[in-house]
């Protein structure tokens, strides 16, 4: 393993991340398809109701160690202090080895407390994923500590590959083996039986990724255990850090962390209940039909989503390690300028995604999904059209919150994501009694909860970095080139659907083509220099074609 902060470049470092992050998104997706057809919509409701429950806990105990661990251990490692960077690292195993046991075993026992009881087998099956997840957390933020990302990225790849073998398989064998066939039963109860089996062997799943990607950063550890032992026998740094002081540093990092990543997750746990459990109290509505449709949202529409923010997790990933570096060394105008390139580069891939899912949005939706009735596919169609735009406040918000966090300004997401959070739950509740946009109403607040972190962040940022974020090359050339972009892959889509009668082969060669319109025009505007582009995973390729093709001097 090297310490790579010389010479490789944090944009290098998320792009790296952010391609894993992306291909582990896509593997996600694509097993969703054949999960679906083998547990249903009520299947695939019960597992995201649990897993909305399960992503809380995972959240409070486990999930912010990555970016706590990193940003700690980079301060040490700027300072050239090795032989505390590794007790940091030691102490922190021992840290979550203590919270997630204990967290494992509240999800366990108080399943019942959380979610329906068609769910609670499913919680329980995801019980011992967290203690797991713990360990691997602190694996991978060691390693991004040193700036290296593609430890990372590969254990996600194997995570995500583990993870849709084993829910498929998993699900299919419990469903057979309960009922000796895949039809689906007449009776009612036989039905969410069904679903629950389904549900549970997709939970497994998510165990077995876990555990996956955890041994293969064991192998990694493993083959770096002699480089780390001699960095840190030759460390010429004689104050040694106590484990108690580590201990109380660790807690004092990671608690903010915790806070601030859960509040921030937390509105799609709200949203759950809201709709799983108080709307159909109030309308008295069919619990069935409730998951179905939950399952359109979240399984689907949600999901998609979710996929252009993987580039912006993969920044602030990168971000961190790098600000806290540059705050711990007092230079703040790196700081700054770094901010501004990791905002810039995040809008340049988040617009056009979110522009291309509002154009494609029914092409996208069935080529991953195969919704049995047209009902379905409308449903998802428009749902991933309504949340489009908040991929951009979703981007913008999740860098934000870690710059915030590598600046040591640990308290102001935590405090912009409470005030979010009860805007977007008033917002949800009011337009479920008042409106008759149904579902909508949690598409509608997921928008509001994103822009107004999206908002408070970048004030917050610009209060503790005393930085103004550029407008027109990071947000406005981008937006000017995607509408454009959008256009002519929707023109292209059309097109070829008129002669090829299959939207799954149409939509394929429109989001190329769209790309490469928005690359065009992206260089035609003048929205990216060519430093900024060989900063970029094969940014020297592309600046070779650019020059080539005369869009760059």
């Amino acid at each position: 393993m090297k310490d790579n902060s010389a010479k490789n470049n944090f944009i290098m470092q998320a792009g790296i991340l952010a391609a894993a992050g992306i291909v582990s998104r896509i593997i996600g997706l694509l097993y969703r398809s054949p999960l679906q057809r083998v547990i249903g919509n009520e299947g695939m409701g019960y597992y995201h109701i649990a897993y909305a429950f399960y992503t809380i806990i995972l959240l409070i105990s486990s999930y912010s160690i990555p970016a706590a661990i990193s940003k700690v251990i980079a301060q040490k490692l700027a300072v050239k202090e090795y032989r505390n960077a590794h007790r940091i690292f030691k102490c922190a195993l021992g840290y979550v080895l203590v919270v997630g046991g204990i967290a494992s075993l509240i999800l366990f026992f108080g399943a019942g407390l959380f979610v329906p009881p068609e769910a609670v087998p499913v919680l329980r099956v995801f019980a011992p994923t967290i203690f797991i997840y713990g360990i691997l957390g602190v694996l991978r933020g060691y390693f991004q500590a040193h700036k290296s990302m593609a430890q990372t990225s590969v254990s996600q790849i194997l995570e995500q590959i583990a993870n849709a073998v084993v829910s498929i398989g998993a699900a299919y064998l419990l469903i057979r083996h309960t009922f000796g066939t895949m039809e689906l039963p007449a009776d009612e109860t036989e039905k969410m039986l069904r679903a629950t089996k389904g549900a549970v062997g997709s939970a497994m799943g998510t165990g077995a990724g876990v555990l996956a990607a955890l041994l293969f950063m064991l192998g990694i550890y493993g083959l770096n255990k002699g480089l780390i032992d001699r960095r840190v026998q030759r460390d010429k740094y004689h104050e040694v850090d106590s484990y108690g002081d580590i201990l109380k540093m660790i807690t004092r990092v990671v608690t903010p962390f915790i806070l601030s990543t859960a509040i921030y997750n937390l509105s799609s746990t709200v949203n759950t209940s809201i709709y799983t459990k108080l709307w159909p109290k109030m309308r008295d509505l069919g619990t069935m039909d409730i998951s179905a449709r939950w399952g359109i949202f979240s399984g689907q529409a949600l999901t998609i989503s979710n996929i252009p923010i993987a580039f912006a997790s993969a920044m602030a990933a990168a971000m961190i390690p790098t600000v806290s570096q540059l705050v711990a060394a007092k230079n703040m105008d790196g700081a700054r300028e770094k901010i501004g390139l990791a905002i810039k580069t995040t809008m340049m891939i988040s617009i056009p995604c979110a522009v291309g899912l509002f154009a494609l949005a029914r092409p996208v939706t069935g080529l991953l999904f195969k919704n049995t009735t047209q009902e379905a596919e409308d449903l998802a169609t428009k749902l991933l059209m309504t949340l489009a735009v908040s991929v951009i406040f979703y981007a913008l918000s999740t860098l934000n919150s870690q710059i915030l966090q590598g600046l040591g300004k640990l308290n102001a997401p935590i405090i912009n994501a409470g005030v979010a959070l009860v805007i977007q739950t008033a917002v949800a509740i009011a337009l479920l009694l008042f409106t008759d946009l149904e579902l909508y109403s949690i598409a509608v607040a997921n928008i509001v909860y994103s822009g107004v972190m999206c908002v408070l962040n970048q004030l917050s940022v610009r209060r503790a970095a005393g930085y103004r974020q550029e407008l027109v090359h990071t947000f406005l050339i981008p937006l000017l080139a995607s509408a454009f972009m959008g256009g002519f892959a929707w023109a292209v889509y059309e097109g070829l659907l008129l002669l090829t009668k299959s939207p799954s082969i149409a939509v394929i060669p429109a989001i190329l083509l769209g790309a490469c319109v928005y690359f065009i025009l992206l260089l035609v505007f003048r929205g990216v220099t060519e430093q900024e582009l060989r900063g970029f995973p094969k940014g020297h390729l592309l600046v070779k074609v650019a020059k080539k093709c005369r869009l760059l001097k």
